[in-house]
Formats: structure tokens, sequence, C-alpha cells
């Protein structure tokens, strides 16, 4: 995909957000809309796109790949732990929580699978389906604890969370049916398929609300500046590094920055309100680091391209 093709497609996933905007600001979407707009994508949607881009024919090349992915995506977690033992000590202790969260939690969840599949189709969603396995547990498991540490953690709940998500339930059944080869009846497969169709527009909907919420001239300061040169610069530039070290082809190379490079996931905001923390500065966060991206993304894509 040449630069500008990148460039469109991001211009179109834009278009998109602001629709998603312009309907929250409308009040077509409330909070309770945007809430069920995101456990439907979370539940439904994603996992069917995930599931959908298991169903292609069984290469071994594949499967070594998605290995290495698995294995590059585990050490840039222990990567983002390690930086979050010390990175963010100065900050108050609810911005410190957030910023952490942040770190190992990037809109991989969301943006994920739209940017993947516009440029490397099918085979993009599957690679990042696998290179956000070590994301999502680490997300359902640390990453919740930095905002319920004093609260009283049911570990078996938190097992069961990462164990059931519907994303990671789709990876497995995706890649059972993708090992064996098994054919599905075609009104399933194309059910999965129609569904899986929605996730680019509702994703960029939900993403389109979180910016409505949060006036433009109040986003920026020197926390969101810096953190979005950790977020959107570095942790991509360490993911291309290992990834070239680990000898990833070109496709799960440039899955493996593009995950990375994500702006702050949107769940940050969600738990900041959730759990008492400092909730405008989680939205500013996401909300600063999803605008520069729209620069920074393309970026990365040329470079890996």
């Amino acid at each position: 995909m040449s630069f500008w093709e990148l460039g469109s497609l991001q211009l179109t996933l834009f278009a998109m957000m602001l629709i998603g905007a312009l309907l929250r600001k409308k009040g077509i979407i409330d909070d309770n809309g945007k809430r069920c707009l995101s456990d439907l994508c979370i539940s439904v949607v994603i996992p069917c796109n995930i599931f959908r881009s298991c169903l292609i024919e069984f290469n071994s090349g594949i499967l070594q790949q998605c290995g290495m992915l698995l294995l590059c995506a585990v050490f840039l977690q222990i990567l983002c732990l390690v930086l979050n033992r010390f990175l963010f000590n100065r900050y108050p202790a609810q911005q410190r929580k957030v910023l952490q969260y942040c770190t190992i939690v990037p809109m991989s969840g969301f943006l994920g699978n739209p940017i993947a599949e516009g440029i490397y189709s099918s085979v993009g969603v599957l690679y990042t389906s696998i290179f956000l396995i070590p994301m999502r547990i680490v997300m359902w498991s640390v990453g919740t604890t930095y905002f319920v540490a004093g609260e009283g953690i049911d570990k078996k709940k938190v097992l069961k969370n990462v164990l059931t998500h519907p994303c990671l339930v789709a990876i497995y059944l995706g890649l059972i049916c993708m090992i064996t080869q098994v054919k599905l009846p075609g009104i399933l497969t194309e059910t999965v398929r129609y569904i899986g169709n929605c996730n680019s527009a509702l994703t960029m909907f939900i993403v389109g609300t979180i910016l409505a919420d949060v006036p433009l001239r109040t986003i920026f300061n020197k926390d969101t500046a810096l953190f979005s040169v950790l977020r959107l610069l570095l942790l991509p530039a360490a993911a291309l590094g290992l990834a070239l070290l680990l000898g990833l082809d070109p496709t799960a190379r440039g899955v493996s920055v593009l995950m990375t490079g994500m702006p702050a996931g949107a769940t940050a905001a969600i738990f900041a309100a959730r759990y008492g923390s400092d909730a405008p500065f989680a939205t500013r966060c996401v909300v600063f680091t999803t605008l520069v991206s729209m620069a920074t993304l393309p970026l990365w894509a040329f470079i890996v391209g």
C-alpha cells in the first residue's frame, strides 16, 4: 500500500470518527448508547472480525509467524511493565495510575483491526489478533490492579475474565478452524463475515464519541505531549527493533509496530471514572494521542512498508 493510500485510509477512518462525534454532540448517542456500542464491539463485532480472519488456507509459515509475533508481544509487554515501575513516579498517584495503564494498553483493541485489515487484509487481522493476546491478558490482570489495588481483587474472577474474553475465545475457535481446515456451513461463515464487516464503522464511531466529550483546547499540556512521545514514537521504535531481531516477515513486522504505536486505550477513561482516579486526565491522554496518531500511524506504516 502506497503512502497516499495509507493517507486515504486514515482520512476514511477519521471521517467515520467525525460522524461518531457528531452523533454524540447531537445526543443521538448518549452515555448508555456509548456503553452499548462498546459492549457490542468487544463482545460481538470484533470477535466475529477475528474469527473471520482465521478462515484462510492453513500455512505453516503463517503459524510460525504467529508464534514469533506472540513472543514479540510478550517481550514488549514486559518492557512496558518494567517502564511502569519507575517512569511515572514523579506524578500524583491518580495520574500515575492512568499513565501506567495507558502504557500497557493501547487502543489496538478498537483501532487495530480496521487499520490492519485496510493495510494487510485478512492475514493482518489474524496477526493483530495474535499480537494482542498478551495485551488483553495484562489489561484484565495487571491493568485493573492499577485502579483497584486497594479494593480487594478476586483472582479467580480476573482469571475467568481473561480466559473467557470474547476476543480470546474467537482466537481459540478461529485457530482450531484454521489448523483443522474444517468446512463450516455457509450460513455461519456469511453471518460472521457480515457482522465482522461492521467493525471499522462501529469502532470509529466509539472513538468519535470519546473525542466529542473533551473540549480540544484543554487536551494539550506538557504531560500529554511527553506521554505521546512514549506511546506513539518510542514504544513502536522498540517494537521495530525487536521485530527485526526476531526476523519477522514484513507483514508481521508491520503489525507489531502499528499495534504498538496505537494511541492510549479508551478504557483508561472508563476505569479512571469508575474507580475514582483522574478521569479528565485519562480522557485528555486518550484524545490527544488519538489525534496525534493520525500523523504518526501513516508515518510508521510508511517506514515498515
